[in-house]
């Protein structure tokens, strides 16, 4: 029997911890903790300016979790819409979900970004956060929308021809067999999409959004310490990550142990 080929798995997303890693210096952990320990030691051992930072970033965090949140769910349902058009018998409905998903994919987020915020702007009259979440959405949308493509059709073809031998309709056991099914195997996918999604949120901040990095830059421009605030700012951003790539993994852990 003829091996297969190598297969070489890369993600943009971040590390995630590999089932049963308990090493103590982990890379997950060094990195983890290593962030946490730096920014509770720099505001200890210089207050100036790294606590005024602290102090001043908070309510982008929170800004960067409802963008990173608020388009993550609408991304999903554009992602189910266009994972169920790719694989519909109707030549319109499928043309139209791959296109989107073509010339999505083929736009990078930045322009999406200044396209919707400045040239739909005043047609859609969309401005700050709700602007940025459509955005951010209809980009994720179409890379959600291969996830559920590729889940669907990994079901294997006896469940639906079992489903509809039971009398069900297509529609009926695509909600009831499938989709089911689809969702435990799509899972981690997301996860590691909601990371990315997280970090590309940094990119609202060319919309005058305060988010995270936004008031970074906010608090860098008035005080000059650029190195600092950049620092935090990075700091900040790689503690949520790394803490979502782990959740992730727990995650990817359950369904694994589900699965036997």
């Amino acid at each position: 029997m003829a091996e297969g080929k190598p297969r070489i798995e890369v993600t943009d997303s971040t590390l995630i911890p590999e089932r049963g890693e308990g090493t103590i210096f982990s890379a997950w952990k060094i990195s983890f903790f290593g962030a946490l320990l730096l920014i509770v030691l720099l505001p200890l051992l210089m207050p100036e300016p790294y606590w005024e930072i602290l102090k001043f970033v908070p309510d982008g965090v929170l800004v960067t979790f409802q963008v990173t949140l608020f388009s993550i769910s609408l991304a999903l349902v554009i992602g189910l819409l266009t994972g169920l058009g790719q694989i519909s018998r109707v030549t319109f409905v499928n043309r139209l979900a791959t296109v989107y998903v073509e010339v999505i994919r083929g736009i990078p987020l930045l322009v999406q970004l200044f396209y919707i915020y400045f040239a739909l702007g005043k047609i859609l009259r969309l401005q700050g956060i709700p602007a940025a979440v459509i955005a951010m959405a209809v980009c994720y949308g179409a890379y959600m929308g291969e996830i559920f493509r590729a889940g669907i059709q990994a079901i294997p073809k006896g469940q639906m021809e079992a489903a509809l031998a039971l009398g069900m309709s297509r529609t009926q056991a695509l909600w009831r067999v499938i989709l089911p099914q689809t969702i435990k195997i799509i899972l981690p996918p997301i996860g590691n999409e909601f990371i990315a999604l997280l970090k590309d949120s940094s990119l609202v901040s060319i919309l005058a959004i305060a988010d995270l990095l936004r008031r970074g830059r906010e608090y860098a421009s008035t005080t000059f310490r650029y190195f600092e605030s950049y620092t935090m700012v990075a700091l900040v951003y790689l503690v949520l990550t790394l803490f979502l790539s782990r959740l992730v993994g727990i995650m990817e852990e359950h369904l694994h142990r589900k699965g036997r």
